[in-house]
């Protein structure tokens, strides 16, 4: 299906990139989204947080194309709805997720991983006989940078710690170049060392980039400032910084356990 980038319009700072307008999902009767509704700018970071059946996981869902929901629209841009567009279609207007287990070709260098996941023709022998293109060699060597691997281009992801792993994905993602990333629990099982670096780079790539973070891990939400939205049972409860969500008394009953 091709969308007309008109109606996607002009996203610039400060403007919304992605609303979601009453969204509910239900499974067997259970609704793991409620009537939600919620806003990301361009060049937000937004962790989301909540409990175990908060519907955090169904969001990204439905935003991604994988589930279709009951009710409600995802407007992209100014008019795109998400919701009556397939999971590719939805790619490749630009938004990429990244799940919580990192998923790299274990046999292919850091470099050729990067370049396999280039928004370019996937064609088996056109990839396998290409010549990279000067801006598509800068590209992978800017990511490179970004992600703390410059020094590991030649090694095969295989062999990568679990972070770095990671930040592998996170960067296989950004040569998609995404205009919205959702990161799924991106610090788990990470060294404090790796999560500190992984914080510097979900806050570098929020300059150029949406990004939505969901995360368990309330120091490294804290650690990245941003404005936080506490999902509770399949709508937001509440939203705001970190230390107004930590004080609220809704957040602690539900949430904290308090």
């Amino acid at each position: 299906m091709n969308i007309n980038p008109e109606f996607i319009g002009a996203i610039d700072k400060g403007n919304r990139i992605l609303l979601l307008d009453g969204v509910t999902v239900s499974f067997d009767g259970f609704k793991a989204l409620n009537s939600l509704s919620l806003a990301i700018d361009y060049q937000e970071l937004r962790c989301i947080i909540g409990a175990n059946g908060a519907g955090k996981s169904t969001m990204m869902d439905v935003i991604t194309g994988k589930t279709k929901p009951d009710s409600g629209q995802v407007i992209f841009g100014k008019a795109v709805d998400l919701t009556e567009l397939d999971a590719p279609t939805i790619a490749e207007l630009g938004i990429g997720r990244k799940f919580q287990k990192p998923t790299v070709f274990a046999n292919n260098t850091v470099f050729e991983n990067l370049e396999l996941a280039m928004q370019d023709d996937k064609r088996f022998f056109k990839t396998l006989f290409a010549k990279l293109k000067s801006h598509q060699k800068d590209k992978i060597e800017q990511t490179l940078k970004l992600i703390g691997l410059k020094d590991f281009l030649s090694v095969e992801a295989g062999v990568l710690s679990h972070g770095q792993k990671q930040w592998l994905e996170i960067g296989m993602l950004i040569m998609q170049n995404p205009k919205i990333m959702l990161v799924d629990e991106p610090v788990a099982g990470m060294t404090p060392a790796e999560v500190e670096k992984t914080g510097e780079i979900l806050r570098e790539l929020s300059n150029d980039h949406s990004v939505v973070v969901v995360e368990h891990d309330m120091e490294f939400i804290r650690s990245l400032a941003s404005k936080v939205t506490v999902l509770h049972e399949g709508s937001v409860l509440i939203e705001g910084s970190m230390s107004t969500i930590q004080n609220d008394e809704k957040v602690r009953k539900v949430y904290l356990g308090e």
